[in-house]
């Protein structure tokens, strides 16, 4: 029902358009429309707009694929209760450091995740436990036990996709 109601202006603006478009001037339009014009002319007016105005944003909409209301590429991709957790966590902790498309994060102080060649859980499971590469920009064991796994796994399936 909103739908409609947000449409509503553009479909009157569109029809009156559309008027004025197939009487050739605003005046032959104002003239037909006082005098009812020729007996074809709304039948004509109608096709058109049902053709145009309905049928192909209908069609266009009918064609696309249902989103799931993931960010990115990950509308369709399923993910795993421990990697659902890790997505969790990797916002909380790391997202405010990080980029990574998957979550949206835009971090300017630690590396790009998305562009960091060969993302694998085992080189993520490193970098939480020295703390990156060691050079003392991210704390060492920021995570730990599961928690540390699950935002290795989460991170190592998105990364880069």
């Amino acid at each position: 029902m909103q739908v409609l109601l947000v449409l509503a202006p553009f479909v009157v603006l569109g029809l009156i358009v559309i008027f004025i478009a197939f009487s050739g001037s605003p005046g032959a339009a104002r003239e037909a429309y006082l005098t009812r014009g020729g007996r074809l002319f709304p039948a004509i007016i109608v096709l058109v707009y049902v053709g145009l105005g309905i049928a192909i944003p209908a069609a266009v909409i009918a064609s696309r694929p249902q989103s799931v209301g993931a960010v990115g590429h990950l509308r369709t991709q399923k993910l795993t209760d421990s990697e659902r957790l890790g997505k969790d966590l990797f916002i909380q902790t790391c997202k405010s450091c990080h980029t990574l498309a998957a979550v949206n994060a835009r971090g300017i102080t630690g590396p790009n995740l998305d562009e960091l060649g060969g993302v694998d859980k085992a080189r993520v499971l490193h970098a939480i436990k020295i703390g990156g590469i060691g050079d003392g920009r991210m704390p060492a064991q920021l995570l730990t036990g599961e928690s540390a796994d699950e935002v290795a796994s989460y991170v190592s399936k998105v990364a880069g996709q």
